[in-house]
């Protein structure tokens, strides 16, 4: 991650999967320095550790209160993001976590809390909307492309991650499910459009009460659903613009575009929020056709690891950074609203709400702006 004195120093803790995306970002973010890795298997720790240049092996508790550790990087499991979180604020560090930012927005109101207390910063995934895709899409609307955002609508539709995943259950347990899984990309995104959302309504329901493992050494048990499989909601933005948003592990395939806004003048298709880039598309209504929007804004060539610069970045130049806590809190907050509205058959307004992150600059680098 470069060798600059000003470079924010992160430790690492959690070593699973995800993690390696953030290390392959790692040289291209000259701002930030891995200094420390944490896991709670040690061994594997050392390991990852012998191929970072520059870091060290460390245990959890030791790694919160080191003092060559600024940030901690949260890549726990989501039931351990908000005990890390704290513990990692504890110690002084600021925090930046996967998502979600916890497990209940009871548990990220609370860390929330303790870093303002502790006058530190909270950073969360998804980063993706920092990329050139969210960002070109976002610069076209507000340059007033097509006119007034009227509505947008979000899809996310797959069989089940049973079909592939060796250890699935954790998706079908309290805490998982399509919407809590994969909300996160769809939501951040539709803040990002459109401004936060005041107001849910939706349904919800569980296809089959079981399901089977298909790939792995346990291929073919069969274990309980927990949670509702599939999803569907309405979200009113604070703006007025209705979201449509469908979640689901119920559906085999579908030809549903990621999400698109509506607007006055004309449509606006943007690319998978799942993903960094992407080509954003747009239909005027003087045109009567689509094309190709040319890339107006975002990281080039962004990778997970980008938020967390962004904050660094954000934290030499004394200003907000994007992919914040409060934002996390919001998106955690309207999926918990939603999960509510489908039990209840009634609307839930939002009790949070937050900023719109300010829109990444065209050609703009992480580490400067």
């Amino acid at each position: 991650m470069g060798d600059s004195v000003t470079a924010l120093r992160v430790g690492v803790v959690g070593v699973g999967n995800i993690s390696g995306q953030y290390f392959q970002a790692a040289p291209r973010l000259p701002n930030l320095r891995i200094t420390a890795i944490a896991d709670l298997d040690a061994e594997r720790a050392a390991k990852v550790a012998a191929d970072v240049p520059g870091a060290r092996a460390a245990e959890p508790a030791e790694l919160y209160v080191a003092e060559d550790v600024d940030l901690v990087l949260n890549l726990t499991i989501p039931a351990a993001h908000a005990e890390v979180a704290q513990a990692a604020i504890a110690g002084g560090k600021h925090v930046y976590g996967e998502k979600p930012l916890a497990a209940t927005t009871a548990e990220a109101r609370a860390v929330l809390e303790a870093a303002e207390r502790a006058g530190v910063r909270v950073g969360c995934a998804p980063d993706t909307v920092l990329g050139t895709g969210i960002q070109t899409a976002r610069a076209a609307l507000d340059a007033g492309d097509i006119g007034v955002p009227v509505a947008a609508t979000a899809f996310m539709v797959t069989p089940g991650h049973e079909r592939w995943h060796p250890d699935p259950e954790f998706y079908y347990r309290p805490g998982g499910g399509p919407l809590l899984d994969m909300g996160p990309y769809y939501l951040t995104a539709l803040v990002t459009l459109l401004g936060p959302v005041r107001r849910v309504v939706g349904m919800s329901s569980t296809l089959r009460p079981t399901r089977t493992i298909g790939s792995g050494p346990r291929a073919g048990t069969e274990f309980a659903v927990e949670v509702r499989t599939h999803v569907t909601g309405v979200l009113e933005h604070a703006n007025g613009a209705l979201s449509t948003l469908v979640m689901s592990f119920d559906v085999w395939a579908g030809q549903l575009p990621r999400i698109e806004v509506y607007g006055s003048q004309g449509s606006l298709e943007v690319p998978d929020p799942n993903g960094f880039d992407g080509e954003v598309s747009i239909f005027r209504a003087e045109a009567k056709e689509w094309e190709k929007v040319p890339e107006l804004g975002g990281y080039r060539n962004a990778s997970r690891g980008y938020g967390v610069s962004d904050l660094a970045r954000a934290l030499a130049e004394g200003v907000p950074h994007r992919a914040n806590g409060a934002l996390a809190f919001h998106v955690l907050d309207v999926m918990e609203s939603l999960l509510a509205a489908a039990e209840s058959g009634e609307s839930v307004t939002i009790g949070s709400t937050c900023e719109r992150p300010a829109a990444v600059p065209h050609q703009a680098r992480p580490e400067a702006q």
